[in-house]
């Protein structure tokens, strides 16, 4: 077949180039890569296709998940050649989990609304990864997503068998408790609580985001994003009037930020 000549591909036709990519006469590059050589690349096109999401640009994210895509045909195409698993595996799988997820659509269970819906899922999905306790539920949360959403997401499980606060109050005086607690170790030098105390302190942030219903890990991506171009107008501010913003005073510096919000 010639690739080269077509005007519109298809999903099989990226399998097939992946593979020939991937053959002794393909790609000096494609052939040598393993999933843990590719694993970054794999998390860095699933931000850039949130990216395109975010700022609602709809042909960057038509590129973006094409990206995602190709990871995804790379690594089963790894797989296939060690004889384990291929492509059709994956969408076999996946369509499999769908129908026995959504028993209201392919079954004779009522759900009628998004929150049963969410409530027989987390069932299900228990029943099928053969989860007998709540604590397997919190072990089975994905260790490598980045630390706010892995807290968020855990704390989130934990809820929904009644491991709570009762109200949003009571997870802010919590906040003030670690924040005690941390301010405690510091005055301590106690290197090892500084570290404990910090985390329990950043968990229990999470915790309020959570209950306000607030993603903590783009909360934290704004306030450094606001941050960043704030103190790019402070830098343009010092160059203006001939500051030296490396000399200056932080007092200096903080009429200047106040100045630029």
């Amino acid at each position: 077949m010639n690739f080269e000549r077509k005007s519109r591909y298809d999903f099989s036709d990226l399998v097939e180039i992946m593979k020939i990519l991937r053959s002794p006469d393909g790609c000096p590059w494609d052939r040598v890569q393993t999933h843990e050589s590719i694993r970054q690349d794999f998390i860095e096109e699933t931000y850039e296709a949130i990216e395109a999401i975010d700022t609602k640009d709809t042909a960057l994210l038509r590129e973006e998940l094409g990206d995602v895509l190709l990871q995804v045909v790379f690594h089963s195409l790894m797989e296939e050649e060690k004889g384990r698993f291929n492509i059709d595996d994956v969408c076999d799988e996946v369509s499999k989990k769908l129908i026995i997820r959504h028993p209201h659509v392919f079954a004779d269970t009522i759900a009628d609304t998004p929150d049963e819906v969410l409530k027989n899922w987390d069932q299900i999905k228990m029943k099928t990864k053969s989860q007998k306790s709540q604590s397997e539920v919190l072990g089975s949360v994905s260790k490598s997503l980045p630390a706010l959403m892995y807290s968020q997401k855990v704390q989130h499980k934990a809820a929904k068998v009644g491991f709570d606060f009762e109200k949003t109050d009571d997870a802010i005086d919590k906040v003030s408790e670690e924040l005690t607690e941390l301010k405690s170790a510091i005055a301590n030098n106690d290197a090892e609580n500084m570290s404990e105390e910090l985390g329990d302190l950043l968990f229990s942030v999470v915790n309020v985001a959570r209950f306000i219903k607030v993603d903590s890990e783009k909360a934290l991506y704004d306030a450094t994003l606001k941050f960043t171009e704030r103190f790019g107008k402070v830098e343009r501010l010092c160059k203006e009037r001939d500051i030296d913003m490396s000399k200056a005073s932080i007092s200096e510096l903080d009429s200047l930020w106040e100045e630029v919000k």
